[in-house]
């Protein structure tokens, strides 16, 4: 069995896992749950975007229509997702409200990511379908009317200009209403060359410029869709920030005074703008736990802005670190981060 001390000391150095008996020195900082994602007011503008750009939408399918140009229709579809993603913004920001209880002990505040990557999947997919028609229209062009082509997109761009103006106003660290501005704002710039499209048109009777400002508009919706699938799943497969090393993180932590060791290190994104981390950190024997851990969530909430922490602290066993592990037989749980000497850090 052993003394106390002993115990102490060989479960302070258990690496199976985090059921550490004796003298487990767990710590808990979750003073950074204040990252609401969405006031009254942030609702209120992504509301009056929203009906901004559906009463736009119905107007230009009826003109793209008229006019058969499939440049207009491209926007219109694109104007659909940019209604589509204000309703997912407006619905996960509702969700991601509720306070958390029973089993989603972190509440909904995921639904926002994943109304991103609807968003974006529903950009990749409608692009596909209007490069094929962009296409078919390069080879066989039909008869467009550049004149309603003209008029309508540059009315496209004041409302597009006056939508962004609206979400711009929100609280953008959101990965939702960050989607949403990126679609509106892509969605100007497809305006912009529509416009330049309907004025060719006009001027020369060059009809084929109507099907590549489509492509364009093709493109940018690829652009935007890729964007945030890539940034959704990454936060899904609980990836770390991009903004953040584990590594370098891991190092600095190890190099603290008192820190001896830090493994089984894992930083994520619960969601937009809310980082966490975990880690297991073996303190010297001379130095006391508590304050080494508290000093360690100080240091990551003012350098890294990880303010979301769970920290298990022990006391480090007596006798000489062991040796590093070989690369080919590494640490299932990842890479371990030591001091520069016994017993303490160099930091």
């Amino acid at each position: 069995m052993g003394t106390p001390h002993e115990q102490r000391r060989h479960a302070g150095h258990d690496h199976a896992g985090h059921d550490h008996a004796g003298h487990d020195h767990s710590g808990h900082h979750h003073s950074g749950h204040h990252h609401e994602l969405s006031p009254d007011g942030d609702r209120r503008c992504l509301t009056a975007a929203l009906v901004l750009i559906t009463g736009f939408m119905a107007v230009e399918v009826v003109i793209g229509i008229t006019a058969r140009s499939l440049a207009l229709i491209s926007d219109a579809g694109h104007m659909l997702t940019d209604a589509v993603s204000l309703v997912l913004a407006l619905v996960a920001m509702r969700l991601a409200a509720r306070p958390a209880r029973g089993h989603l002990t972190y509440g909904l505040r995921r639904a926002e990511i994943l109304s991103a990557q609807v968003n974006g999947i529903t950009l990749l997919l409608l692009g596909a379908v209007l490069a094929y028609e962009s296409v078919r229209r390069l080879i066989a062009p039909p008869e467009v009317a550049g004149g309603p082509v003209l008029a309508t997109a540059l009315a496209g761009v004041a409302v597009n200009v006056a939508a962004a103006w609206l979400i711009s106003k929100a609280n953008r660290s959101s990965l939702n209403v960050e989607g949403a501005f990126q679609h509106i704002l892509n969605d100007l710039w497809a305006f912009v060359g529509t416009a330049a499209a309907g004025l060719v048109v006009l001027l020369t009777g060059f009809t084929r410029a109507d099907a590549l400002a489509s492509l364009v508009v093709v493109a940018l919706m690829v652009k935007a869709g890729y964007g945030l699938v890539r940034a959704s799943w990454t936060i899904l497969l609980e990836a770390a920030p991009a903004t953040l090393a584990p590594d370098a993180i891991g190092r600095e932590l190890a190099a603290s005074d008192g820190v001896v060791e830090v493994h089984d290190l894992h930083i994520w994104t619960i969601t937009s703008g809310y980082p966490a981390l975990s880690a297991h950190v073996l303190v010297a024997e001379e130095f006391d736990c508590h304050a080494v851990r508290a000093g360690l969530q100080r240091h990551l909430a003012a350098g890294y802005g990880i303010e979301h922490t769970t920290l298990q602290v022990d006391h480090a066993p007596a006798g000489p670190a062991p040796a590093e592990p070989e690369a080919h037989c590494a640490d299932p749980h990842g890479p371990v981060h030591r001091a520069m000497a016994p017993g303490r850090g160099h930091g």
